[in-house]
């Protein structure tokens, strides 16, 4: 099959696009390269994507430009679209709000009306569990109420759910929308907690952790999400929203232990206040995806901590 997979440049993007390429798919990639993070590090993972010639095409175009999205959607006889770009981060979406807007809901509209009138009907995006505010009940649940988005950027995946539902219904398009929940593992972003705090114990530099470390997270190590997004492409669900998480809630003060085993080396506590729009806990409760995608994640936090690490040493030292 033909596959288009939006932000295939990036953490989790570059891990689709190797599987389905491995698989023996055809990939395009869309993705802007915004500066977000260092485009170097994008360029490195389309470079190694690079190698499978000729089954492999990048497109570099910004989402929130529809002629962009057309030419990368349109005429290149594409079977289905996994939509992974996004910009990222609740924090920074406190700064720039108007920004994730415009790329995260306009950038999808133009990439589903895209789709539509291009005749393709099977489309696989990915949501947050950071839909889930702030909620008293856990583990959470697809069927739970997420009308108490805490962020932007929040917010705009609510609103990308929405669009998802609104042309499974009037075009019947098969929509799966995919909660993900704090993802991990070679290639991470260098913004993200695990990454970030790697390198600065790593340099002998103080960590910034928000709070009193009691905050929580299911992080989920990169190819368990991959099983589950390659698992919606191989089934159709008319409309389904899916958690795709590890089920297992690790405390900010306990992924720091594992890291300083991991690195040999003890971190330094930078304490700093909570931060608006952080949520203090998440927790996914992954029966469904078990039931409908035999989405069976393997790779614990124990075992997931010192794989980083050994890609980390690996990247810092190439």
């Amino acid at each position: 099959m033909k596959f288009l997979v939006t932000g295939g440049a990036g953490f989790i993007g570059s891990h689709v696009c190797e599987r389905l390429l491995n698989e023996g798919h055809s990939v395009h990639v869309l993705d802007d390269l915004n500066p977000f993070y260092d485009p170097a590090i994008k360029r490195r993972n389309l470079k190694s994507l690079e190698s499978f010639g000729a089954r492999f095409q990048f497109i570099q175009g910004d989402l929130a430009n529809r002629s962009d999205v057309d030419a990368a959607v349109q005429g290149h006889g594409l079977d289905q679209v996994i939509h992974l770009a996004a910009r990222a981060g609740v924090r920074p979406s406190l700064e720039q709000p108007a920004l994730y807007q415009r790329v995260n809901v306009e950038g999808t509209v133009n990439l589903l009306e895209a789709a539509h009138q291009a005749g393709i009907r099977k489309l696989t995006l990915a949501s947050s569990s950071s839909v889930y505010g702030v909620n008293a009940k856990v583990p959470f649940s697809e069927i739970d109420p997420i009308f108490n988005a805490i962020s932007p950027y929040a917010a705009s995946k609510l609103a990308c759910e929405a669009l998802g539902h609104v042309y499974h219904h009037l075009y019947g398009m098969d929509i799966a929308m995919l909660r993900l929940f704090t993802v991990y593992g070679p290639r991470q972003r260098p913004d993200l907690a695990i990454h970030k705090f790697a390198r600065l114990i790593d340099r002998d530099e103080p960590i910034p952790v928000f709070g009193d470390g009691s905050t929580a997270r299911d992080y989920t190590y990169v190819s368990d999400t991959v099983d589950g997004i390659i698992a919606c492409t191989r089934q159709e669900f008319g409309f389904e929203v899916f958690n795709l998480g590890e089920s297992e809630t690790v405390p900010l003060s306990r992924l720091i232990e594992l890291l300083e085993t991991a690195l040999g080396k003890k971190a330094v506590i930078n304490r700093q206040p909570n931060q608006p729009g952080d949520v203090p806990l998440t927790y996914a409760d992954i029966s469904k995806a078990r039931e409908r995608l035999n989405y069976r994640p393997s790779v614990t936090i124990d075992r997931g901590i010192p794989l980083f690490v050994d890609w980390f040493r690996q990247a810092t030292n190439a």
